[in-house]
């Protein structure tokens, strides 16, 4: 995979928001995206309804040039639109590679549950028996997204 780079991490809990519902929202917010992001061309259709925070620390990333950005995506009456980019990757647990795509709300749209630079939000496949806690790997687009590694 000559134009992909690897970064391992450990399955951290997130805000409980994607996969919902949670404190903020009555609804998961995929459940309310999914529709939205598929007429707009990316098909989440038999992905995991819910997210993988993968803290990376010490490295981040950023994004550069992901393979979709749909700006200013009016998914609930709760708060203003918001703008979500997509970068296509590839989850590895247990020696095993599921589908998966770099989830990233813009911070500058974005009202709540903000990410730190070090944890990679990934919607997948379903990855059985993963837990909290867990080592795992995640292969990324070079192009797309930037790794500084930190350490």
């Amino acid at each position: 995979m000559a134009d992909w780079v690897y970064v391992t991490g450990v399955l951290a809990q997130g805000y409980r928001v994607a996969s919902g519902p949670s404190r903020d929202y009555p609804y998961g917010a995929l459940e309310r995206q999914r529709p939205l992001f598929k007429a707009r061309g990316l098909d989440l259709d038999g992905y995991f309804n819910g997210s993988l925070n993968v803290d990376i620390s010490p490295a981040r990333f950023a994004m550069l040039k992901p393979q979709f950005t749909f700006p200013l995506v009016a998914w609930t009456e709760l708060h203003p639109p918001e703008t979500f980019s997509f970068s296509r990757c590839r989850v590895v647990f247990r020696q095993v590679e599921y589908d998966g795509w770099v989830y990233y709300p813009h911070p500058e749209t974005k009202l709540r549950h903000f990410q730190n630079p070090s944890l990679l939000e990934v919607i997948a496949l379903p990855v059985p028996g993963i837990r909290y806690g867990d080592a795992l790997g995640v292969w990324l687009q070079a192009e797309e997204i930037l790794v500084l590694d930190c350490a």
